[in-house]
């Protein structure tokens, strides 16, 4: 066993299960749905079925990230146990999780002198982040240590990319993120937007694309250009979904058949409450190890 821990937050929208399989300690979003606060504790709570049932229902949502004080709570039992902490977050480009957990780190220093917390901000998100955290997760039980593995996350993590389109641009339009006359018109002439998430963490469109078969063939399209060895790739590769498993499998089957070599079948996971609170129904998100990002 580590003498240190790998954690993150539960904004990587992997499934609890994983977690705790893989031992790795979770810290808890906050989200409101239809005026009732609930943690993201990955569907615990709220099922990501009804979640997105209820977002289509009408029922507004909001969230809120962790304090500087319950990240503090979230770290010192670790600490008390003579534990170093590695902790991955949510990007910076999406959330000011990243700068809560770093303050509450430097108090924690005071206390815990001894001891060592590294925080790394991710500049990723949804299961994009949470494939950083088990490809971290994988090298720690191959018996990396702390500050080798600090080391590899942050020179590797602009290599983890996200690659994602929207067949309902409903969400977007609420949250801003597409105006309404565009994104009406979008809806009504079937357009997808192809985005990815930038070397700062942020979403950014990259391709308007009409016809859902046609982003999904151009979002594979994407992972060939930019995968390690293209078509040869031999990593892992992650999709999450909001609501629309079947367009996740039909892109997945499209991976497989497209990379042999792929590392095992692709691991599909719902998007959780926090993420899936800005995006609505309608997402799918795919993610793989390539070149480096850029803006």
């Amino acid at each position: 066993m580590s003498d240190y821990i790998l954690s993150c937050c539960s904004s990587c929208d992997l499934s609890k299960e994983y977690f705790e399989r893989r031992n790795i300690p979770a810290v808890y979003f906050h989200f409101e749905l239809g005026g009732t606060k609930y943690l993201d504790d990955m569907g615990e709570s709220v099922p990501p079925e009804e979640l997105f049932r209820r977002m289509l229902e009408g029922e507004e949502t909001k969230t809120s990230q962790v304090s500087i004080g319950e990240y503090e709570e979230f770290f010192e039992p670790f600490l008390k146990e003579g534990k170093d902490v590695l902790h991955i977050s949510l990007s910076s480009g999406l959330s000011g999780t990243s700068n809560s957990a770093r303050l509450a780190a430097e108090s924690l220093m005071d206390t815990y002198p001894d001891r060592k917390i590294y925080i790394v901000d991710s500049l990723g998100a949804s299961s994009g982040f949470g494939f950083l955290v088990d490809s971290l997760a994988d090298l720690r039980d191959q018996g990396m240590g702390l500050e080798e593995l600090h080391t590899y996350a942050e020179e590797n993590k602009l290599h983890i990319h996200h690659w994602f389109f929207s067949t309902d641009l409903t969400f977007y339009i609420r949250g801003g993120r597409v105006s309404k006359t565009a994104g009406t018109i979008g809806n009504i002439l079937g357009i997808c937007p192809l985005l990815n998430m930038d070397s700062d963490g942020l979403l950014i469109p990259r391709e308007k694309i009409r016809g859902k078969k046609k982003v999904c063939k151009r979002t594979v399209e994407m992972m060939v250009e930019h995968a390690d060895g293209g078509k040869d790739y031999s990593g892992k590769c992650f999709i999450s979904h909001s609501a629309c498993y079947e367009d996740a499998r039909y892109v997945a089957d499209l991976i497989e058949e497209t990379f042999p070599n792929l590392n095992g079948k692709v691991q599909i996971f719902p998007i959780g409450a926090t993420i899936g609170s800005h995006t609505g129904p309608g997402t799918v998100a795919v993610f793989f190890h390539g070149d480096l990002r850029v803006k």
